[in-house]
């Protein structure tokens, strides 16, 4: 590991696996804040006076002016509700202040407004917090970059102006304003703020670097990729401000709750009022116990437990290197059961090599490879590039034409007048049985973990008069930390499981031997892989873990798709529920454990909210609760509940 060297303040000193703090605010940013403080200040202020002066209309006037400082903005919000025709905890509060001010009781009327008003701005400036820490991330794109022309002059340019295909230099300790590819230099890069890596990735020419990631030990010169407006993070900031918007279920259930039991509350209000009077209660009195179970019974709290939590899950997930697509998302990954991994670049490293190459013919290994190469040149299949990269060491060039993938199989396409196959064994055993010796080869091969490739050549685009050339053995390394956070998922809960592959079954079982499973589903076509997902969803709450490409039918079906390292992968942030923008499994683990300490926290909310009302309510119809002192419970548990789910911005690892 290369020691980190002397940086900016502020950005070496950070905490690996975190994205960097938020700025200091902004003075326009701090009178936003003050703004929505001014109307409980004024109703403080007006009724803190109209409490020193004496009865008359002085004191009525100062009272009228707390009335609309402090519920005109509720009272608005009620009209405009109502034109909805839904009744709301809004209508429910200036309802109760102005019975309050019916019955001769305008202060504590006014003090209700006040508070409710205040814990409105409170809620207001709490939710703030997520926004912030959001857009915190995006704060990290520098604003210029430097631009290296055809003579080597630089030139600063802001980034909006730097087109794909120019060429920009990032020095030491500056932040990378871009996403390209390294085409000049080596360095560490610091990338937690994309994927949430501990630890400095390693760059040199042909890998990607994605804006807003650390610079740290030597300059390098990057071929830009992607507009400002599409990197990666701009990317990420976008995906998370639309999740903030979808709402998990539990939150549209209190939301849907909240306009049947604002009726239930006018219904009791009703009755608080009408069944005291028929037992010979002064109007005065039932009428103003009324007031306070309006108040006291509203579900405020209720309806704040579960947003701030959602919402700070969201953007502490993105700040950790994982992306939920919404609170649904959390809520739904909190709750499985089971998971099942693909093999292929999740459980492997997804960086194959060629370990062997058995030709069968004359021409040999450079034949084999020359047409081999050739057709995966233009696959996407991760098992490709290996051959393509010991066909290219070789200095071997060979061009295909018809390039057709055969799903679950192989490729084909035409190279030198030949009809050129490459694939899985099974591609092969369609036509014919395999020859004893390629038994024998591809099973010492497979025993050691090694994927099988065969190559072989027709005449005809059917197979017919198949010739085989060769075997390629490719072994793709398992990835480090698998199997502890297999077992760490295990210990939190997830006792199912399971690996599936379109791998042959004895590399499947190396590999699931290696990572500690014991259930390896193998030899899957994609079609299969969606069908198990299906049946294992249908006992249990599933979620499937893949690349976000191939792996994309499997990734619908379950109840949460996990796409993993996507960092600058377009359909993975667009098709997944949780997105892994690193290729660490350790983040898997993370995200679930967030997931998990985010419904706690609902939970723990919902628990708060309900108990209060329940105490206030009893303590309304038995003690004669003042007014006074049923705004202050209401209310302080509504800010009660949204604090303790902004407490996740701070979370630290823990489940």
């Amino acid at each position: 590991m290369v020691a980190d060297p002397v940086l900016r303040p502020g950005l070496a000193s950070l905490p690996r696996g975190e994205a960097p703090p938020e700025p200091r605010p902004s003075l326009s940013l701090n009178l936003a804040r003050f703004n929505r403080f001014i109307e409980p200040g004024l109703a403080l202020l007006l009724l803190g006076v109209a409490a020193l002066v004496p009865a008359g209309s002085l004191r009525g006037a100062l009272l009228v002016g707390a009335y609309l400082a402090g519920g005109l903005r509720a009272t608005w919000q009620a009209l405009g509700a109502l034109r909805d025709r839904v009744i709301d905890v809004d209508l429910l509060m200036v309802l109760a202040a102005l019975g309050a001010a019916a019955i001769g009781q305008a202060m504590e009327g006014a003090g209700l407004l006040f508070l409710f008003s205040l814990s409105n701005a409170l809620q207001e400036h709490a939710l703030e917090r997520t926004k912030r820490s959001v857009e915190a991330l995006m704060r990290l794109h520098p604003q210029t970059a430097r631009v290296v022309d055809e003579v080597g002059q630089e030139r600063e340019l802001p980034v909006e102006q730097v087109l794909p295909g120019q060429r920009v230099v990032i020095r030491p300790g500056e932040l990378i304003p871009v996403d390209g590819r390294v085409v000049e230099g080596r360095s560490a890069v610091d990338q937690a703020t994309i994927t949430g890596e501990s630890i400095p990735v390693e760059k040199g020419p042909g890998d990607p670097v994605f804006a807003g990631t650390l610079n740290q030990l030597g300059a390098l010169w990057v071929e830009v990729t992607r507009p400002a407006s599409e990197t990666t993070l701009a990317r990420i900031v976008r995906q998370v401000a639309e999740a903030q918007e979808q709402k998990a279920q539990t939150q549209s259930r209190m939301e849907q709750l909240e306009q049947r039991y604002a009726w239930v509350v006018l219904g009791m209000t009703a009755l608080a009022i009408l069944l005291p009077l028929a037992w010979g209660t002064p109007l005065r009195e039932s009428f103003y116990r009324a007031m306070v179970l309006m108040v006291v019974a509203s579900p405020c709290a209720v309806v704040m437990a579960a947003p701030p939590a959602f919402l700070s899950a969201i953007a502490r997930g993105a700040r950790r290197g994982f992306l939920f697509k919404g609170g649904a998302a959390v809520e739904r990954a909190a709750a499985i059961e089971a998971i099942a991994f693909d093999k292929t670049g999740t459980l492997t490293t997804g960086k194959p090599r060629v370990t062997a190459v058995i030709p069968l013919t004359p021409g040999g290994e450079a034949e084999l490879l020359t047409l081999a190469g050739a057709v995966e040149r233009v696959s996407e299949h991760p098992l490709a590039q290996p051959i393509v990269a010991a066909a290219d060491r070789l200095g071997l060039d060979g061009v295909a034409t018809q390039v057709e993938a055969l799903p679950g199989l192989g490729v084909r396409g035409h190279v030198q007048g030949w009809w050129v196959w490459v694939g899985s064994p099974r591609l092969f055993q369609r036509v014919a049985a395999l020859p004893e010796r390629v038994e024998t080869e591809r099973a010492r091969l497979e025993q050691g973990g090694t994927t099988v490739v065969l190559v072989g050549r027709s005449t005809t685009p059917d197979g017919a008069g198949m010739e085989l050339l060769g075997l390629i053995g490719v072994v793709d390394e398992v990835r480090p930390g698998a199997a502890e956070a297999i077992q760490r998922l295990r210990a939190a809960g997830v006792q199912d499981v399971i690996m599936l592959t379109g791998d042959n079954t004895a590399v499947a079982h190396a590999i699931a031997a290696q990572v500690g499973l014991d259930q390896v589903r193998a030899e899957l076509f994609p079609e299969e892989k969606q069908a198990v997902i299906r049946e294992l969803k249908s006992r249990k709450r599933t979620a499937m873990v893949g690349d976000g490409v191939n792996d994309a039918p499997a990734l619908a079906a379950a109840d949460v798709g996990v796409a993993m390292g996507a960092a600058g992968t377009d359909v993975a942030l667009e098709t997944a529920d949780v997105v892994l923008m690193g290729d660490r499994l350790a983040g898997l683990v993370e995200m679930h454990a967030l997931a998990r300490h985010t419904m706690r926290r609902v939970r723990q909310n919902l628990a708060i909210a309900f108990g209060v009302i329940g105490v206030l309510v009893l303590l309304t119809l038995t003690a004669d609760l003042p007014l006074a002192l049923g705004v202050l419970g209401h209310e302080g548990s509504t800010v009660l509940v949204a604090l303790n789910g902004l407490r996740i911005l701070g979370w630290k690892g823990e489940a």
